[in-house]
């Protein structure tokens, strides 16, 4: 995958044979130039379809000197655990799960995943001693 973090477009016609840079400097953030796409709208408007590489993090502007929003206004739509896509929702899940967790005094999974490591271990050196370790 290709990153960038510069924007630049042109529009040319015959009738202009060149014009200025309609956009031109630096982004927000990295995008995804892999997937990255253009059309044409009703011979009228150039429509960018960008992705950005940090999926989770908001932007307040696309070009680095345009006026920002303030994301903290913005209410993002809920949504449900199946409109997302299997990364983002397995993200979400695992977050959902260790706060439940937290909430409830118990381990969490990253706990959960360095218990069982460390069990896997232990079963491994049954000739070391481990009683006098301090786990937490």
């Amino acid at each position: 995958c290709v990153l960038h973090t510069t924007l630049k477009a042109v529009v040319s016609t015959q009738s202009t044979g060149g014009s200025p840079a309609i956009l031109d400097g630096e982004l927000f953030a990295k995008l995804l130039t892999d997937e990255a796409m253009w059309h044409l709208e009703d011979n009228r408007a150039v429509v960018l379809t960008l992705e950005k590489f940090n999926k989770v993090e908001w932007w307040g502007t696309v070009m680095k000197g345009d006026p920002e929003i303030s994301t903290k206004k913005v209410q993002p739509e809920n949504s449900k655990l199946g409109d997302l896509d299997g990364e983002t929702r397995s993200m979400v899940e695992k977050m959902m799960y260790d706060q439940r967790q937290k909430a409830a005094g118990l381990p969490t999974s990253d706990d959960e995943k360095k218990a069982e490591t460390m069990r896997k271990f232990m079963e491994q050196h049954p000739e070391m001693d481990f009683s006098k370790c301090k786990w937490g």
